[in-house]
């Protein structure tokens, strides 16, 4: 059933493969690669080429054409051959791998930048002769090598089996053969069973349903209980924090929260929602830390995590945290308000909280040059005048990371949740004047 997902975090070899179309020009081809390889690094894959073709659209058949197909298949060819050589060298002279140097490694999968259907994996499988993975197939295997949690468990074997199902026909090519007899005139089945028969792959097709119905309904008794959880976490505002994936949402959460939540440089890192109470000053209130959103964020993914977005549904105020050291950090936040948009969420209170400053970079552009400044020639005080401006002052620039500004921080952060909670909470007595301490 997992057989184009990567099971286990191997350092095998892989290939990218993207396209330039009039929707997407070179550069944005090239940043999609880059984040796909951040994905390829993230399930254990170490990416050693990348292949791009500037066409119209995909192909409905080999998703490239056949001659960016052959070319491909030829770089396997060469990488496995040189592969062979060295394998056959060694033996021969009977030395070590140290002695000859790193050993030349054939390339275990090609990993595509869009979602492939049955009859694309179909085609580039026969030709190349490898695993072939598309970015929905890699993103869900993160998510299954970081769920911990049975909820989290549960809604990553439903999204698999939400892309399985109508990718059966390749997986199980073996299994057109009919179960039952062959007719009514003398068939060789067994009393009970003759007929026109079931094919195996009807079967499976059959039983995945079933699974995923067992799973839905897993899911509401689990969504059932958290429910009931969120209820009795007593008269308290919610604050969640939202963002792209790997922007520093956990190591903020550990910061503000003095927790420990899993942090890591690496895609998807938090999975599993992680609830905290947080007193700043007088006032007590819940953060949440959820997980990442992505570009190209498979459909299947949102709908089977809907349980665990539910802290972003239910959350009086939004923390929006941006990567503003990433080149195209403009793009990742249109990428989450799109993703708020599709949840409901675009009227919640939100912030935006700019991290990472300590690792932004630019370049001054010369007196000289009279063109209008790239994004690379403007400062970060530049940015922090421009956003300000944007979002009339309701944004932040921070290091999670270096501990800067964090005090301006949660003083914000103090003056909105203190405002939501007397309007929520008009007659909660929770909360007590400073100076009375």
């Amino acid at each position: 059933m997992k057989e184009f997902v990567i099971s286990e975090a191997k350092a095998e070899t892989a290939v990218l493969v993207g396209l330039i179309t009039p929707q997407q020009d070179e550069a944005k081809t090239k940043e999609y690669l880059d984040e796909l390889e951040f994905l390829a690094d993230t399930a254990g894959a170490r990416v050693v080429k990348r292949f791009t073709q500037k066409v119209g659209g995909p192909s409905s058949v080999t998703y490239v054409g056949s001659g960016k197909l052959d070319e491909i298949r030829q770089y396997i060819k060469a990488c496995q051959d040189a592969y062979d050589d060295w394998m056959d060298q060694q033996e021969e002279q009977l030395i070590s791998a140290e002695d000859m140097g790193e050993a030349p490694q054939p390339v275990g999968m090609v990993i595509f930048d869009d979602e492939l259907s049955a009859k694309q994996i179909r085609n580039i499988e026969k030709e190349l002769q490898v695993k072939i993975l598309d970015r929905t197939s890699l993103i869900l295997d993160i998510f299954a090598m970081r769920a911990q949690t049975a909820e989290a468990k549960t809604q990553v074997e439903l999204a698999q089996h939400r892309y399985m199902l109508p990718r059966l026909q390749r997986l199980w090519t073996h299994l057109e053969r009919q179960g039952g007899g062959s007719g009514s005139g003398g068939g060789k089945g067994s009393v009970g069973l003759r007929g026109p028969g079931e094919t195996q792959l009807e079967m499976d097709r059959r039983i995945i349903l079933h699974r995923i119905t067992l799973l839905k309904q897993r899911l509401v008794e689990i969504d059932k209980q958290k429910t009931t959880q969120r209820k009795n976490r007593g008269r308290l505002i919610r604050v969640a924090l939202v963002g792209y994936t790997n922007v520093g949402k956990s190591t903020l959460m550990n910061l503000l929260s003095k927790s420990d939540v899993f942090a890591e440089n690496k895609l998807f890192a938090t999975l599993d929602t992680t609830v905290r109470k947080v007193t700043i000053e007088n006032l007590p209130f819940l953060l949440a830390d959820t997980v990442g959103f992505i570009r190209k964020l498979p459909s299947d993914l949102v709908e089977s995590f809907k349980s665990t977005l539910d802290e972003v549904r239910e959350a009086d105020l939004l923390v929006h945290v941006v990567d503003i050291s990433h080149p195209d950090f403009e793009d990742q936040i249109r990428v989450v308000e799109q993703t708020l948009g599709e949840l409901g969420c675009s009227e919640t209170p939100s912030m935006v909280v700019f991290n990472k400053i300590d690792a932004y970079r630019w370049t001054p552009q010369d007196e000289d040059d009279l063109t209008e400044p790239t994004k690379e020639n403007i400062s970060l005080d530049d940015l922090k005048r421009t956003w300000m401006a944007k979002m009339q002052g309701d944004c932040l620039f921070i290091s999670a990371k270096q501990k800067e500004n964090i005090d301006e921080l949660r003083s914000v952060l103090y003056n909105k949740v203190r405002e939501l909670h007397v309007q929520k909470y008009p007659y909660n007595d929770f909360l007590y004047n400073i100076e009375e301490q």
